[in-house]
């Protein structure tokens, strides 16, 4: 730190310590200037000029060292000065004694925040710059953080002084006058209906303000746009998977008129191509692999004879099944008008929408008052050279496989990968799983990885991690595919290469280019926590809109994107992401929800592990599944619990109890006093729970209670 920051840095602490210290707050209250009105009055008849300079200098002091009782002064001022002196006076000190701070926070701390923590703020950095003066418009007028904590984080961030000084001027001007007004009240300091009305006005401010702001931001982002006198819809929404079922079924069921529009198949990829038909193939391979091991059940050996083909027509089968679920018919008798067809939205209030009928296309524009963006993901493979001759299935098209191939390699080690190495290989093909990263479902914790992989090479799996795909090739007619491992070449050959290394969010084609509405770095439709686009009556929701590519969570950001879509004008409601499961259907099945152990550590956040082996549990052992684990990680000292891991049969099942707790606020205390029923699965979370107790048990107590069972004995 130079000469100058190290000099004001001692001026600034030397004031601020001086004032807590000669304890001068007392003299920055409504008590202190009840008991010197008489005075106080006095002197501002005598010399007005003097006392509204004095009040000023004071005024500029408090703000600029970031000292308590600016808002008590403000009222003060309304009191000595009245309603337009008191509102200049007050308007032009806080504004340059916020800008003081403000700067005084830049000079002193900005360099030194920048550079020790300039990526991590790269984004904040980004938006200031952007769009920093409405930020900060918004911050002034309806105040989330109080305003000394505004003048020195802004300091911070790249934005200018000048347009930091203005901004607040303008910004707090409204909120002063309300202030300033409730003071003109005080002054009698005694209880009127003028007092009061000026408190209800201090209370609706920040309400109204907030309306205000709402309204000019929809104006400038509106700006352009014509507006429809009136609408052929309550709601639009684009796509009819997941998302896009609940979005419309909530809307329906309101009674509101909605549209939904598919351009493929009803029920999206988690009825055609994603959760159903992979759990069908699960099952299917579980018994292969189950029947395989008869003699571990007591029973003879058994050849386990099947046709491959028959295995995806089944799968096929229980997607019909499935189907009226999510049919046109019984969404039509729900209320929604369901549409097969291509959607563009045209503008923030119409969806054009151009169906096919035999050779010729017919195009409609519907008008609607909001609009959801359901348009979910896609499977994403990498441009690596020589993936596209070699050909590439991928969890859209393996579903149309009715050879099992001989020898396929998987690419991708995350959940959907894993899910169906372990279902080729169990079905007879031989599978050479590569990941690039150094273990297979990373997101994990080590050893819950650790647990498949064993399983999988016990399973004749070939898992080869720290694997990097560099290109695919025929080379005599065979396939062909080139790892880099360590510096060196591994070469792999194959009959099919199946490419699940994750999935990209659909963001191109229906309009949102024309619109301007910006997508994110992961390449998901930007929202914010209303999961309003740009747009404000433009929503997003599911895998298009992210955080999770869950089935489960674009139901739940569905809800919030319907319900804002509807009824967004009058109240909204933010989307709550804090308590999010998922699970992994491989054997051992692996589910989590909350932090796990590698996360909390990266986030430096304390932590206390407990466990429970399944390989311990009557049910496990009975059923011939001993092995998994539950791992919990709670606060420190506390059973409240941050989150839970479960490797094991029906582990996914299974964490619903902790789901359900830490949703609301139930501790493993609490887990442990509810009666589980025996022998089952779901006891093994009492148990977890039990090890937590006995690692907190108090031994102090107990050493007092055991001397005392010895007393009674004589």
């Amino acid at each position: 730190m130079n000469k100058n920051k190290m000099l004001l840095g001692i001026i600034v602490v030397t004031a601020v310590i001086t004032f807590f210290a000669l304890d001068l707050q007392r003299f920055i209250s409504l008590e202190y200037f009840q008991t010197q009105r008489a005075t106080i009055e006095a002197g501002v008849a005598a010399h007005p000029l003097r006392a509204a300079l004095l009040f000023f200098a004071i005024y500029v002091a408090v703000t600029g060292l970031s000292l308590p009782g600016a808002a008590i002064l403000t009222l003060v001022a309304g009191a000595i000065f009245g309603l337009l002196w008191g509102l200049v006076i007050v308007s032009f000190a806080s504004t340059i004694g916020a800008t003081l701070a403000f700067v005084a926070s830049r000079f002193l701390l900005r360099d030194w925040v920048q550079g020790r923590f300039g990526e991590k703020l790269k984004s904040i950095n980004d938006g200031v710059a952007r769009e920093g003066a409405f930020y900060l418009f918004a911050l002034r007028l309806v105040p989330v953080f109080p305003f000394f904590v505004i003048n020195l984080l802004m300091g911070l961030t790249p934005i200018r002084t000048w347009t930091y000084y203005w901004v607040s001027q303008l910004g707090m001007l409204a909120g002063t006058a309300v202030y300033v007004y409730a003071g003109t009240q005080l002054g009698a300091f005694k209880i009127g209906a003028g007092l009061i009305g000026a408190f209800v006005l201090l209370g609706l401010f920040p309400l109204i303000a907030k309306k205000v702001l709402d309204v000019l931001k929809a104006r400038k982002v509106y700006a352009g746009w014509t507006r429809p006198a009136r609408f052929d819809r309550n709601l639009v929404v684009i796509g009819a998977g997941s998302a896009g079922l609940v979005s419309s079924y909530i809307a329906a069921a309101v009674k509101a008129k909605v549209t939904l529009i598919e351009r493929h198949k009803m029920g999206g990829d988690c009825l055609n191509t994603g959760c159903v038909p992979s759990k069908a193939l699960i099952k299917s391979a579980k018994l292969v692999a189950t029947m395989k091991q008869a003699s571990h059940y007591g029973l003879k050996d058994t050849q386990v004879d099947f046709d491959f083909a028959e295995v995806m027509e089944r799968v096929q089968r229980v997607i019909r099944d499935i189907e009226p679920h999510d049919s046109v018919e019984r969404y039509s008798q729900l209320g929604v008008e369901c549409i097969s067809g291509e959607a563009k939205i045209t503008s923030p209030w119409s969806v054009e929408i151009t169906t096919a009928t035999g050779k010729q296309s017919l195009t409609k524009t519907l008008t609607t008052r909001g609009i959801v963006i359901a348009t979910g993901a896609r499977p994403f493979v990498p441009p690596i050279p020589g993936i596209d001759e070699v050909g590439v299935l991928t969890s859209d098209t393996v579903w149309d496989l009715r050879t099992l191939p001989k020898r396929l390699v998987v690419l991708g080690g995350g959940p959907i990968g894993c899910e169906l190495t372990q279902c080729f290989a169990r079905l007879g093909a031989q599978v050479t799983q590569v990941e690039m990263l150094p273990r297979v479902m990373v997101r994990e914790d080590p050893e819950i990885s650790a647990m498949v992989e064993e399983k999988f090479r016990s399973e004749g799996i070939t898992v080869l991690t720290g694997h990097k795909a560099q290109r695919f090739a025929v080379e005599n007619g065979e396939k062909v595919l080139y790892c880099d491992h360590a510096g060196g070449a591994l070469r792999i050959a194959f009959d099919a290469v199946l490419c699940a290394v994750g999935r990209i969010a659909n963001t191109t084609g229906y309009g949102l280019e024309e619109l301007g509405i910006p997508v994110t770095r992961a390449r998901t439709v930007e929202v914010n926590e209303f999961m309003q686009t740009k747009y404000p009556n433009i929503l997003a929701c599911g895998d298009v809109a992210g955080p999770y590519q869950f089935t489960h969570t674009a139901a739940h950001t569905a809800w919030y994107a319907a319900v804002n879509g509807l009824f967004g004008g009058f109240k909204k409601f933010r989307a709550d992401f804090s308590v999010i499961p998922w699970a992994t259907f491989t054997d051992p099945e692996v589910a989590r929800v909350g932090l796990n152990e590698t996360e909390a550590r990266e986030k430096n956040i304390p932590h206390e592990i407990t466990t429970y082996g399944i390989d311990d549990l009557d049910r496990a052992i009975a059923d011939g599944n001993a092995h998994g684990l539950v791992k919990i990680l709670t606060v420190p000292g506390s059973d409240k619990i941050l989150g839970a891991t479960i490797a094991g049969e029906h582990a996914g099942d299974l964490i619903t109890e902790f789901v359900s707790a830490m949703k609301h606020g139930i501790g493993l205390n609490k887990i442990l006093g509810t009666i589980h029923i025996y022998p089952t699965l779901a006891e093994a979370n009492k148990y977890v729970a039990g090890n937590w107790k006995r690692a907190h048990a108090p031994k102090r107590l107990l050493e007092w209670v055991e001397k005392f069972h010895a007393w009674q004995r004589g």
